[in-house]
C-alpha cells in the first residue's frame, strides 16, 4: 500500500467541561467541543477560535481591552477536558465576572 493513499490525521476533537461561580452562589457550567464546533456554550465558534490561537492552554490567553468595574465579587472558573487529545484541567479566580469575561476573551462568558 502507498503512504500516499492515506488521508492526513486529523486532530481529535477537543471536549471542554467549563463551570464558573460566583459569590451569589450561581453557577453556571457549559460543554464546548472544537474540531468541529458544538456544546452548549453560547459563542463556541469565537471561543474555540480563542482556544485554537492559544493551543488549549488557558494561561496563555490575552485579555481583550475592556475597562471593569472595581467590585469585589469573586468568580471561580474551572475547566476540565481534553484539547486535541491533551488533558485540560485549569482553575483561576477573577476579582468580578467583568474580568473574567474580558480576562478569557469572552470564553468564560456564558
Amino acid at each position: 500500500m502507498s503512504l500516499s493513499c492515506l488521508a492526513p490525521a486529523q486532530p481529535p476533537a477537543s471536549t471542554l467541561q467549563l463551570t464558573t461561580h460566583d459569590t451569589a452562589n450561581r453557577i453556571g457550567s457549559v460543554v464546548l467541543t472544537c474540531d468541529p464546533t458544538g456544546g452548549t456554550h453560547p459563542q463556541r465558534d469565537q471561543a474555540c477560535a480563542v482556544l485554537s490561537g492559544v493551543d488549549g492552554d488557558f494561561s496563555r490567553i490575552t485579555a481583550r481591552h475592556q475597562a471593569c468595574t472595581l467590585i469585589y465579587a469573586p468568580v471561580d472558573a474551572t475547566v476540565v477536558g481534553t484539547w486535541r487529545g491533551k488533558p485540560v484541567s485549569y482553575r483561576a479566580t477573577f476579582p468580578n465576572r467583568c474580568v473574567a469575561n474580558r480576562d478569557s476573551d469572552d470564553v468564560f462568558a456564558f
